[in-house]
């Protein structure tokens, strides 16, 4: 067209290599600017695609640090839960070994303590009701809970020193030494078990002979442990005794029906018949109209209570007749475990000395239920036809404070409960059965699961505290002890997953790192480079611009004619 400019092949040529040389300043300034040698896929659809799986790919890692990160926080809550309930369960520990000490300190370790000073009395046999040759005995059961029996006799000239020797002599040199015996500071006689299993001091009466009496024991100091007790042989005469159990509970042993099943509160007690673990016929002979009479002796007197059987009677219309009865409920307490089959009684009070059982029945009858010693041969009740059989266990005078260590070692168990409730970050509580699942990688096949479990004090094992009996005490001790070794097993636990899930986080910020620097290698410019670039573009333009300008001459010239 004549409307067209008409450029020579020199120009053209000049201008295009201007063109290419603006397009690739253009680029160098570009790749400069964003510091990018790829900013988009037309850049290079291989190295934009791949950068981008590499960013990806970290992106979600990043992401992941944030829930590896919150996983350390869970972990670390945790462990200061472990701490603190490592200091929780060693004080419960600590209540428990105390209770113990008082409970020992006491006389809860089957211990009998005298109330008169003997240690000036010359000679024994010079006290009132107490004769030469005068005898009794003092039945225990050894390890593997046999009864055993020593005989002490009280001869002239026996001080209250010799006597306690003869006492811990006859059990080192014919037993185990399973009962000893000392003076006190104050000079009373003190007789106890050295294992802390119960026994009985009896008057050795088998018919005819010498023995100390009521009066006699009372004598020595030891009237309280005997003052309600009083056994009727035949009906002729009256035996002094008493059992000396460790603590403040008197537990039988489990009874079985004759199938084997254990008894249950519910069963009858009249006309039935049931056994031990090994068969053996522990309660029978008992009818209705028959009685048991319950009487507790305190500092200020005795009180009783008095069940008669009838055919439907069952242990815990036992049971109920001392908790219901208004005036022995203030010092003693009954109850049946279903569970176990055993009876117990408890007392509650400091000013309990002793609980008898008197059993009378119209035939012969059994009523060994091992009450004040758990093998229940210590000295079983077999009565005869119309005897009364009585049984006197005399307790301990530490109830007020090992109730209080048991207040102590409860109000433990509750601190131990709220701090496993308040031991949660985020709604995630190891300490309370909560599981924590950590991810480590994209697709969510990494992973670890650190598994909570359940802290609180039931969980623990930590059975809410009686401390009024030896076994009791123990059985908080025993359970403490579980306790902590579990709680100390859960912080190795711990601090082996929170080091991997640390190691893991570590290992991910690598892994962002090295994806980063990948995509880099593949999309960011070398600014050095892209520099020189545009210097040499740029002297490269300037020179296009001359050359063009020279091409341009020849019609220069033609325009010069005019």
């Amino acid at each position: 067209m004549s409307s067209d400019v008409v450029l020579t092949a020199a120009l053209r040529n000049n201008l295009l290599s201007l063109q290419n040389t603006q397009s690739l300043i253009d680029t160098t300034q570009l790749r400069l600017a964003t510091g990018l040698k790829i900013n988009s896929a037309l850049d290079g659809p291989s190295n934009f695609f791949a950068a981008q799986s590499l960013d990806n790919r970290a992106g979600d890692l990043s992401r992941l640090l944030d829930g590896i990160s919150q996983s350390i926080r869970t972990i670390e809550e945790a462990d200061n839960g472990i701490t603190a309930l490592t200091t929780l369960v060693e004080q419960a520990q600590s209540i428990t070994t105390s209770a113990r000490d008082e409970l020992a300190s006491s006389g809860g370790e089957a211990r009998a303590v005298g109330e008169v000073d003997l240690s000036t009395q010359a000679d024994l046999t010079s006290l009132a009701a107490i004769d030469t040759g005068d005898t009794f005995d003092i039945v225990t059961t050894d390890a593997t809970g046999a009864q055993i029996t020593e005989a002490i006799s009280i001869d002239a000239g026996d001080t209250i020193y010799s006597l306690t020797a003869k006492i811990t002599d006859a059990f080192s040199d014919n037993r185990n030494g399973e009962i000893t015996a000392s003076v006190t500071d104050e000079g009373f006689i003190a007789i106890q078990s050295s294992g802390g299993s119960s026994f009985r001091i009896v008057d050795d009466f088998v018919g005819g002979g010498s023995e100390v009496t009521n009066a006699g024991f009372t004598a020595l100091g030891l009237g309280d442990y005997f003052e309600i007790e009083s056994v009727d042989n035949g009906g002729a005469d009256t035996r002094a005794a008493a059992t000396i159990v460790a603590g403040n509970t008197v537990t039988s042993i489990t009874l079985n029906e004759s199938s084997g099943d254990t008894v249950e509160a519910g069963d009858v007690i009249a006309g039935a018949s049931y056994q031990d673990v090994n068969g053996t016929t522990v309660l029978s002979g008992f009818a209705a109209a028959d009685t048991i009479n319950f009487d507790v002796n305190t500092d200020a007197g005795t009180t009783s209570v008095t069940y008669t059987l009838t055919a439907t009677s069952t242990f815990q219309d036992l049971v109920d007749t001392i908790n219901l009865d208004t005036t022995v409920n203030q010092e003693l307490t009954a109850s049946f475990d279903s569970d176990t089959g055993q009876l117990s009684f408890t007392s509650l009070s400091d000013t309990v000395n002793s609980f008898g059982i008197r059993v009378d029945t119209a035939a012969a009858g059994q009523f060994n239920l091992g009450l004040g010693d758990p093998t229940g041969n210590l000295d079983p009740i077999a009565s005869a036809a119309g005897v009364t059989e009585e049984r006197v266990f005399s307790f301990n005078d530490s109830t007020e404070s090992l109730d209080s260590l048991a207040d102590d070692y409860n109000r433990v168990r509750e601190q131990i409960d709220a701090l496993v409730n308040d031991a949660q970050f985020r709604g995630i509580n190891l300490l309370n059965g909560d599981d924590l699942t950590t991810f480590f990688n994209e697709d969510n096949s990494s992973t670890l699961t650190t598994s909570g479990v359940n802290f609180t004090s039931n969980g623990l094992g930590l059975t809410e505290a009686t401390f009024r009996s030896s076994t009791a005490i123990e059985l908080s001790s025993v359970q403490s002890r579980g306790a902590l070794e579990e709680v100390r097993s859960f912080g190795s636990s711990l601090a082996n997953n929170l080091a991997i899930i640390q190691t893991r986080q570590d290992f991910t910020k690598a892994t962002i790192n090295t994806l980063a620097a990948g995509a880099d290698d593949l999309t960011v410019a070398d600014q050095n480079e892209e520099g020189a670039n545009l210097l040499a573009l740029q002297t490269r333009q300037t020179l296009g611009v001359t050359s063009l300008s020279l091409a341009s001459q020849s019609q220069q010239a033609v325009l010069r004619l005019f």
